[in-house]
């Protein structure tokens, strides 16, 4: 059975409107553990909208999604958070790193909000931050980091809880070009050798080669499913 199954999936905004706008209309979707998805398409096509139903941020209107078994629309706000916290590892163009707290303490925290023992937050912050190449950095605040690091900050946070997937919003839509490449590099990794599954969505068709499947949206709907055999395989974990 896939990690993330999606059935049927439509959303409707009815707020200002007399009709309502369907952003999201029909969409069928299966990923397998360790797979990493992109999702593209232009502004407006829906993806956005896609990956928050995905994560549970966002209710359908219609359709269903599984994630691991569970089907998010039958769990109400206290559960479908916990789900979020505990299941789901996002990540977001401009990093949402707290300035007041270190690397260390914002990575940890989904664990303290979680009310985990203070030993395991501080390790698993360091594990998380030696993961993705920043160990050295888990004193210093988010100003004393370049964006580059910080975006390797909100994965490390995004992976501390250990994560069924890691849903990932234009993850270097704020990043120069080297930072960019570097911020792929470590997705790919993390699901080459941690068989970590990721879904990203970018407006960037060159962003989206990365991956191994390629979903193209147009008008809310998927308009083209297109395997990557360019990209590097991804693996399972290592034992």
């Amino acid at each position: 059975m896939p990690i993330l199954l999606a059935e049927k999936l439509e959303k409707t905004f009815t707020a200002g409107t007399a009709t309502g706008v369907t952003a999201v209309r029909d969409v069928d979707l299966a990923v397998s553990e360790g797979e990493f998805l992109a999702i593209t398409g232009t502004s407006g096509s829906g993806k956005s909208t896609l990956l928050h139903m995905l994560g549970g941020i966002t209710r359908p209107s219609a359709g269903r999604v599984l994630l691991e078994g569970t089907d998010l629309a039958s769990l109400d706000d206290d559960a479908l958070a916990e789900i979020r916290r505990r299941r789901i590892g996002f990540v977001f163009q401009r990093y949402n790193l707290l300035p007041e707290l270190t690397l260390s303490e914002n990575v940890a925290l989904p664990l303290v909000l979680d009310g985990a023992a203070q030993a395991r937050c501080e390790a698993a912050a360091r594990e998380a931050l030696e993961a993705v190449g920043m160990g050295h950095r888990i004193h210093h605040r988010p100003d004393a980091l370049s964006g580059g690091e910080q975006q390797r900050g909100a994965i490390a946070r995004a992976l501390v809880t250990e994560p069924a997937i890691v849903l990932a919003d234009e993850p270097t839509g704020a990043l120069d070009s080297a930072n960019s490449a570097n911020v792929l590099e470590l997705l790919q990794r993390l699901v080459r050798e941690r068989g970590q599954t990721v879904i990203m969505v970018t407006h960037d068709t060159s962003i989206a080669e990365a991956a191994g499947r390629i979903v193209r949206m147009r008008d809310g709907r998927i308009s083209e499913v297109i395997e990557n055999h360019a990209a590097p395989p991804a693996g399972a974990a290592s034992s």
